[in-house]
C-alpha cells in the first residue's frame, strides 16, 4: 500500500494495482484482503486454489487491467522506486515492450546458485538467441497494449515465462527498449528450487524452438 501511494505522488500517476494470489494461503487471509480493498478501493484481488506458476498468474492479472501502460513486478515490491518509475517513463516514451536490465552490482549480494543460473541464461541468450536483452528473467517488466498482447500469447506458466514473452517481442518487431532497475538494498532472495528448475530444462527447449 505504502508503496502504491509514494509511486502515484513521486509520478503523479493514477495506478490501478491488481494482485494475483497464486493459490497461496501463507500468509494471506481474508483480513488481509479486507485491510487492502478499504485502504485501496481501486484493487483488484484475484486468487484461485491451485498453483499453477507465475506466468500463468500473470496473464490472469494482465487480462484485468484497464490502463495502457501496464508494468508487473513481486509483491514485495523489490526495485527501487526510481526503477519503476523509469521503466513507467519509457514506456510513456512510445515503446511497446520495456524489460528491466539489472546492471553487474545485482551480482554483488545475489546466493551462488541464483547467481550461476543468470549468469548461463544470459550467456545463452548473447551466445544463441541474440535477443534484445541478456536480462530476460528481470522481475519487473511494463508494456503497452501492443506488448500486453505478445505477452499474453505466452503459454509457460512458470520460470521461463520471460524468456519466452522477450522472445515473441523480438519476433514481432515491436518498440522494444531496456530500462536500467537497482533492488532495494534490504530484499530478501528466495530459495531455488531444483525441482522446478529441473522440470524447465524442457520449457527451455520449448522456447529455444518456439516459431
Amino acid at each position: 500500500m505504502d508503496s502504491v501511494n509514494s509511486l502515484e505522488k513521486a509520478g503523479n500517476i493514477s495506478i490501478q494495482l491488481v494482485l494475483v494470489n497464486d493459490g497461496s494461503s501463507k500468509n494471506v487471509s481474508e483480513e488481509h484482503l479486507k485491510f487492502l480493498t478499504t485502504e485501496i478501493p481501486t484493487v483488484t484481488i484475484i486468487s484461485y486454489e491451485q498453483n499453477r506458476g507465475k506466468g500463468f498468474a500473470l496473464r490472469k492479472g494482465v487480462a484485468e487491467t484497464k490502463h495502457d501502460l501496464i508494468i508487473y513486478t513481486d509483491i514485495d515490491f523489490p526495485y527501487t522506486q526510481d526503477s519503476f518509475l523509469e521503466v513507467y517513463t519509457t514506456l510513456a516514451q512510445g515503446f511497446d515492450v520495456v524489460p528491466g536490465h539489472r546492471g553487474s552490482a545485482y551480482y554483488n549480494d545475489t546466493p551462488f546458485i541464483r547467481k550461476l543460473i543468470s549468469k548461463f541464461l544470459r550467456w545463452t541468450l548473447k551466445t544463441f538467441l541474440r535477443l534484445p536483452t541478456d536480462d530476460s528473467q528481470c522481475g519487473i517488466k511494463g508494456f503497452n497494449r501492443i506488448g500486453a498482447a505478445v505477452f499474453m500469447d505466452t503459454e509457460i506458466d512458470r520460470f521461463l515465462f520471460d524468456l519466452e514473452f522477450i522472445k515473441l517481442a523480438a519476433k514481432r518487431k515491436v518498440k522494444f527498449k531496456k530500462a536500467t532497475v537497482v533492488l532495494k538494498p534490504d530484499v530478501v532472495f528466495s530459495k531455488v528450487n531444483l525441482r522446478i528448475l529441473a522440470r524447465e530444462s524442457v520449457n527451455f527447449f520449448k522456447v529455444l524452438f518456439r516459431k
